[in-house]
């Protein structure tokens, strides 16, 4: 959400287009109702982005009625694409929707439209007063020093990698097969090729493996960022006892009110101010949290190497060569500041 909102605030600056205020679409994240209001500070967004864009909360009476003309961005890239492709609609509709491209280039911006999605990312985009005072009441409650650990191990990630696991637990393998639907794990060498591309989520138990290799200590206070239904936890808990969820510090009650959106909101509260952040998978929420940290100065983040796991566990390696390597791999790869995401943001003059 954080970046399809920071890719539109740029794209409204790159089209000298109003912002209204953006609305979740209900299947694209989770099955459930929250807005924009839910989570962020509707006022705090629209006063840090003045001077930026325009943002209007409500469409004005004459076309509020009126359905937006949707425009495809699923393929574009770059603000040539959107100035070309999209200012004509923009112009001629006057009211459009719009997805922003995964793929697009923001390298390819103009300045000016960088500096707003900069602004967006990194300086409008503020909890609720009422979330970030659970947040900050969860951040307190966490022992310290403690490392936030983004761990990805739920059925449809899993479904969705097309991968085979050994050693599963009946239920995780049961949750997994109806989460499969028509895609089918590779088998035989494309499933060994498939693996040793990185393309497989790390179970708890080889995350706990990793860990241990980084010399990590098996007492560390350790936060679990992660969403409902993750599977195999004992692989973690069995090695690292001292692990913290949010609905072990949280109310049975305060929890049970949330949504995705906000327990979401909470994790990456918590872990762009966590000491150290780990995460086994480089997706949407890690490049965030990644960046905040670079831009807070909170250099000790680090993405676990699914690739170097499959290719050294690949090897017939001993434990202790196993874990050197692993060592290895990770120390190249520790993140000590600008560019992990959004690393035009990281410029020479201030915001």
């Amino acid at each position: 959400m954080r970046r399809d909102l920071c890719d539109g605030v740029g794209i409204a600056r790159l089209l000298n287009a109003t912002l209204v205020l953006p609305k979740f679409e209900v299947a694209a994240y989770w099955n459930e109702s929250s807005g924009f209001t839910d989570v962020f500070d509707v006022d705090y967004f629209i006063q840090q982005l003045n001077g930026f864009i325009e943002v209007a909360i409500e469409l004005p009476p004459e076309i509020a009625s009126k359905q937006p003309y949707r425009v495809n961005c699923s393929k574009r890239k770059g603000h040539f694409d959107y100035i070309e492709s999209v200012l004509p609609s923009l112009l001629e509709h006057r009211f459009i929707s719009i997805t922003p491209a995964m793929s697009q280039r923001r390298d390819r911006y103009p300045q000016y439209a960088k500096v707003a999605l900069c602004q967006a990312c990194y300086n409008a985009l503020r909890l609720t007063r009422s979330l970030e005072k659970k947040a900050s009441e969860l951040l307190e409650a966490i022992p310290k020093p403690f490392l936030s650990l983004h761990l990805r191990f739920e059925p449809d990630m899993v479904a969705y990698s097309q991968c085979e696991y050994t050693n599963l637990s009946p239920a995780s393998i049961k949750a997994i097969d109806e989460a499969r639907g028509d895609r089918k794990p590779w088998t035989g060498e494309l499933a060994h090729i498939w693996r040793k591309r990185g393309k497989c989520p790390l179970t708890p138990n080889e995350t706990a493996f990793i860990l241990q290799a980084l010399s990590i200590p098996t007492n560390t206070n350790i936060y679990l960022a992660a969403g409902d239904g993750l599977m195999e936890i004992e692989g973690l808990t069995s090695i690292y006892a001292n692990v913290f969820t949010k609905s072990s510090l949280l109310s049975g009650e305060d929890f049970k009110s949330m949504h995705g959106n906000t327990k979401a909101a909470l994790d990456y509260y918590v872990s762009i101010n966590s000491d150290s952040y780990m995460a086994t998978y480089f997706g949407n929420m890690d490049k965030m949290v990644a960046a905040m940290r670079a831009f807070k100065g909170l250099y000790k983040t680090l993405f676990l190497s699914r690739k170097a796991f499959a290719e050294f566990t690949s090897q017939s390696l001993t434990e202790k060569e196993l874990m050197q390597a692993l060592w290895n791999a990770h120390r190249d790869d520790f993140i000590m500041g600008r560019g992990s995401a959004l690393p035009d943001c990281f410029c020479e003059y201030k915001l």
